[in-house]
């Protein structure tokens, strides 16, 4: 009897061993699984990182997952056949402060760097830093996300552009905000040597006077527009980016 309760005792504890050693594996394929398919949903094409690696867009500020990120849900959207002139996107990092050139606009089909500026954010997103951001009515605060640009107007800041917000709940009350591309005086090196920052918009995407008129130009009429901040809110549900 004591025999048949030893080799049971030991079979179970065999087994209960067996049975550790296996966790990771049993339960763990799964995880393992979705781990490398939501990474792989996060890679881009080797050509668009070429691209970046070409214009040497890092040395200039623009950050790796800035980039990435404007690419992949650039490529979802023109799947959707958004965007009439799908060979330029212009990416916004506001990640960086407003004294840098944080404003890139891209020709992806003849790989060049069209422009690369300073760009301001809103009055009430941060001072030199962007870190809050709105779809608010009169929040002054600028808004992520992807945009289409649209059509071109004269208003208060003289030669404007239009623009659509693509993302329910993020940015797509844009037009009813009134945020445009424009031209503004306190986009200006002068500025930044004054204060150490440049001056706000109530949120709209404001450039340099006297870059306005040849960005509009170059950007109008259905390109694609990229914003990007540290918001994690925004990238775990921005369903052009997890699409």
């Amino acid at each position: 009897m004591k025999t048949l309760l030893s080799k049971f005792s030991l079979t179970i504890l065999f087994c209960f061993f067996f049975f550790i050693l296996h966790v990771p594996v049993i339960f763990g394929n799964s995880s393992v699984h979705e781990w490398k398919e939501k990474k792989s949903n996060n890679i881009i094409s080797s050509n668009s990182m070429a691209l970046y690696e070409s214009l040497n867009l890092n040395s200039l500020g623009l950050s790796e997952q800035a980039y990435e990120l404007a690419i992949k849900g650039f490529d979802n959207l023109k799947c959707d056949g958004k965007f009439s002139h799908q060979n330029i996107i212009s990416i916004i990092d506001f990640t960086k402060p407003s004294a840098d050139k944080r404003l890139f606009i891209i020709d992806v089909e003849n790989s060049k760097l069209l422009f690369n500026t300073y760009v301001a954010h809103g009055q009430n997103s941060g001072t030199l830093y962007a870190e809050k951001f709105s779809n608010k009515p009169s929040s002054f605060q600028s808004s992520l996300g992807f945009y289409e640009t649209t059509e071109t107007y004269i208003g208060k800041h003289g030669y404007s552009l239009q623009l659509n917000g693509l993302e329910k709940g993020v940015n797509d009350k844009a037009d009813s905000r009134a945020i445009v591309v424009h031209g503004a005086a306190y986009v200006s090196e002068g500025i930044i040597r004054a204060q150490g920052y440049l001056g706000r918009s109530w949120g709209c995407p404001a450039v340099p006077e006297k870059l306005s008129k040849p960005i509009i130009d170059k950007i109008k009429n259905g390109t694609c527009l990229f914003i990007y901040g540290n918001d994690k809110n925004y990238f775990n549900h921005s369903a052009i980016l997890n699409s």
